[in-house]
Formats: structure tokens, sequence, C-alpha cells
């Protein structure tokens, strides 16, 4: 166990980008929404150990614009997945002052997985302990253009860093300091492509489903040594 002063200099919004979940499924012979059920069960582990880290946002890259094109029965299993595990555990988080959000397009999705993200999104809008932002149907770039589009829609004749901003999915979030890929592959991937601009990076050999409070903190402890200049000279 570790304090959580044991850290200093912490990130106060880590974006993960999850990857490995079908790869981790393989390894075990199994099926891929197995990875995918097995990758569900990090992200409930990574939550608690950011509560104990006292990081107030976490972004999960959960489904991407891209990941239509996978197989239906694939997508199906995510979205049960999904819908289970934020049905079982909206009490729980109500209890621990979890906040739930979301960025993307979810019309798209079933409608009774809107509903269900409604539902805890209302119920957990007033918590503050940590916020936990979903990132469904999302794309950095798709992010930008329905940012413009916004803008153009009230009105509108000329854009700025600021009105494009708070005009982006994840207002009014700030920015992450941090982005952890795991897997092994070293790309963003179409993750937040304007808000990550000046993120310190990750990048883990580590497949999503095997992700714990080992590696989350051998990460921290990384991020921490970093000299952020954010384009000055010292």
């Amino acid at each position: 166990m570790f304090k959580k002063s044991s850290i200093k200099n912490l990130p106060n919004h880590i974006g993960i980008i999850m990857d490995g979940n079908g790869r981790w499924a393989s390894l075990q012979g199994m099926p891929r929404n197995m990875g995918h059920k097995e990758g569900i069960n990090a992200v409930e582990r990574t939550i608690d150990a950011l509560i104990k880290f006292n990081i107030k946002v976490v972004t999960f890259f959960a489904f991407s614009t891209e990941n239509w094109k996978r197989s239906q029965e694939e997508i199906d299993g995510i979205f049960n997945l999904t819908r289970d595990f934020i049905k079982s555990k909206r009490e729980n988080f109500k209890k621990r002052g979890i906040k739930i959000t979301t960025m993307g397009d979810c019309t798209k999705f079933p409608d009774d997985l809107q509903h269900e993200l409604q539902v805890i999104k209302d119920d957990t809008k007033d918590n503050n302990n940590i916020v936990v932002n979903l990132a469904l149907n999302y794309g950095g770039r798709a992010d930008i253009v329905h940012a413009v589009n916004n803008l153009i829609s009230q009105g509108e004749t000329e854009v700025t860093e600021e009105k494009l901003s708070s005009s982006l999915y994840s207002y009014p979030l700030p920015d992450p300091d941090f982005v952890i890929r795991t897997s092994g592959e070293e790309r963003i991937s179409n993750f937040m492509l304007y808000q990550i601009a000046y993120s310190e990076f990750y990048f883990t050999p580590v497949l999503w489903p095997d992700f714990n409070e080992r590696h989350l903190r051998k990460a921290l402890k990384n991020f921490s040594k970093r000299n952020r200049r954010f384009g000055g000279t010292k």
C-alpha cells in the first residue's frame, strides 16, 4: 500500500487509450469479447487506484468512431458489457463520489444504452471525488468538426481558440496533462487531438486487461519526473 503523497507532481487529468483487449483474448484462446470483459474489470481497478492517488479527472477511450468497422457481434458485446457495467455500478459510484460524464455522439447507440448512460450521468452529476469521462463513439477529428459546426449554427463568423475549446465534447473538463496507452502501440489513434497539444505521453507494453495499480503507479512516477516547458526554454 502506498500513501497518496508518495508521488509528487501528479497530473490533474489523465487520458487512457485502452488497447489490447483483443490480443489478450487471443493469447488466452478466448473470443474477443472475453477480452473486453476483462477490460471492463481493468477500468474498475484503475478508477479505484486513481482515487487513491487523488487524480481528479480520467477519460477512458471506450469506443471510437472507427470501432463501428468491427463485427456486429463484437460491437453488440461491447454495448452489452457497457450497459451491464453502468447499471451494476451506479449505486456504488453515487456513494463513492464518482461523477460519470461522456463525450462523443451517443445518439448512434441503442436506445436502452443511451437511457442507462443518461441515468448514471444524472445520478452522479453532483459528485466531486473524481470525474470519470467516457469517450463513446468519439474521434478527435469528429470532435473538432462537431465544435466548428456548433459555432456556425450559433452564427459565429470567426473561430478563436477560446470559442473552439468551449464547443468541444470535453468542455468544461480541463485538457489532459497525461495520456497513457497500453499494448505497446505508440500512436494517438484520433484521441482528443485538440486537447492533447501539450499532454505528456506514456506507452506501456502491458495489455489493457492486465493493467493494474502497480502499472499505474509506474506511469505516474514517470510523469512526476518530467519537466513540462509548454514551449519554453527552461
